[in-house]
């Protein structure tokens, strides 16, 4: 029993903010009744001023509140609190907005990763809070670190990266 307790959570660790689907490469295009497009960059400031109050908070799988909190569910929030509708997981929020490239990454944008180099899914999600000389700065849930900002340019996310998107 024990082992299997250890092999539950193991497996819930591993896939940190997890998906089982893969996802398609097609842009779409949204509905106005997906996302409201706010056309303020004091809205984008807004949500990320938002996301930002929940630094420090520790990782809690599936978690959306202050007590804990996932990667896809940081996003989730940041945006609802601006009354920007998002889907709940990363795989889905991977497939709004529209791709743009890492060199046209601005604050606000969504960026996706695969940590799991078996499973060829995304399965991680940041917000872009800064762009400073190619630098994307972002913060998401990490496991073992709760809410933290980090950069594109750390070597682990560098190389998990897979896309970033454009929600406003």
């Amino acid at each position: 029993m024990r082992n299997i307790l250890y092999l539950l959570l193991l497996t819930l660790f591993i896939s940190s903010c997890g998906s089982k689907k893969s996802i398609p490469r097609k842009n779409r295009a949204i509905t106005s009744t997906e996302v409201k497009r706010p056309s303020s960059s004091k809205q984008i400031d807004n949500i990320i001023n938002d996301a930002m109050r929940y630094e420090g908070t520790r990782y809690k799988y599936g978690g959306t509140t202050k007590s804990g909190m996932d990667c896809s569910g940081l996003v989730y929030v940041a945006f609802k609190e601006n009354n920007v509708a998002l889907p709940r997981v990363s795989r889905d929020m991977a497939t709004r907005g529209n791709k743009v490239s890492l060199s046209k990454a601005k604050e606000g944008d969504l960026v996706f990763f695969q940590t799991n180099k078996n499973r060829k899914v995304i399965n991680h999600v940041g917000l872009v809070t800064s762009v400073k000389g190619g630098a994307v700065t972002f913060i998401h849930s990490s496991t073992s670190r709760g809410v933290i900002v980090s950069t594109l340019n750390e070597r682990y996310w560098k190389s998990a990266f897979v896309e970033i998107r454009r929600i406003i």
